[in-house]
């Protein structure tokens, strides 16, 4: 989903954040972004440079209270309020909602921290077994296929949000499902200002060993550190954290590759 226009975005995202979310609603929202895919005209109209910011937001309400919830008009006309560089950002803001919306019912449900973790396990299943990764992303086949093999995958061992969501990233509206599903995740984590910390390790941390390190990156990162744990045997001694753009190495390859930089 993209993040230009952060200023913007944000204020969708408030407006959905002071709406009830009904259980329909991420739906509605998915919807709507599918229309604005299926109609180029609809998604200039909506982001036209040309008209006032009311005359966009009236016209979303003109076309679409009738067809949606009070909740779904209301972040349509929010977005289309707003001056975009093109359609697309209008529709992936829209995405982005549902989504939203989506983790917020997790959350009402005490379940956040599963679908965040589930979603996270998933995409580095279907990123590490390229047969499955090759049908998941086959743009040959139709959505439909391709969401019954996500449920056939899923179904009865996560939660329904996370079913949800996984069946929604193989739209992909950037790059690829796996980097769609980590989009996910964080959200997920910014919802609740948190930072994901991805960490690898050869053998699996003990209790003690997660919850020091949590301390320390919470203390580093100046925020509460969700750790997603990767257990890679391969990997020489010690661990690796990558949180944002920043990469903590403690590994002996690491270590090795440093002294070879600084050596030529």
């Amino acid at each position: 989903m993209s993040a230009e226009k952060p200023g913007r975005t944000e204020a969708v995202d408030r407006v959905l954040d002071g709406l009830p979310v009904a259980d329909g609603l991420p739906g509605e929202l998915f919807a709507l972004v599918d229309s604005l895919d299926r109609s180029p005209a609809l998604k200039r109209a909506l982001t036209d440079p040309n008209l006032p910011d009311a005359q966009r937001t009236g016209l979303a309400h003109a076309l679409f209270d009738s067809r949606v919830s009070e909740p779904a008009a209301r972040v349509l006309a929010e977005a289309a309020g707003q001056r975009w560089n093109s359609g697309r950002h209008l529709a992936d803001t829209i995405e982005r909602q549902g989504v939203r919306a989506q983790l917020r019912i997790a959350e009402a449900g005490g379940g956040l921290d599963s679908v965040e973790d589930e979603l996270f396990r998933f995409g580095r299943v279907v990123d590490g077994d390229p047969a499955l990764r090759a049908a998941i992303t086959d743009r040959t086949a139709s959505i439909e296929r391709r969401e019954g093999l996500v449920d056939s995958l899923l179904g009865g061992k996560v939660g329904g949000a996370t079913v949800l969501l996984a069946k929604r990233a193989i739209r992909a509206r950037e790059r690829n499902f796996a980097w769609t599903l980590e989009s996910y995740v964080q959200l997920a984590a910014e919802m609740r200002d948190r930072t994901i910390a991805v960490v690898r390790v050869a053998r699996p941390l003990t209790g003690e060993q997660r919850e020091r390190l949590a301390r320390t990156l919470t203390r580093q990162a100046g925020r509460q550190v969700t750790i997603q744990e990767i257990v890679e045997p391969g990997l020489i001694g010690g661990v690796r954290v990558e949180m944002g753009s920043q990469v903590i190495e403690g590994t002996v390859a690491g270590r090795l590759a440093d002294a070879r930089r600084q050596f030529g």
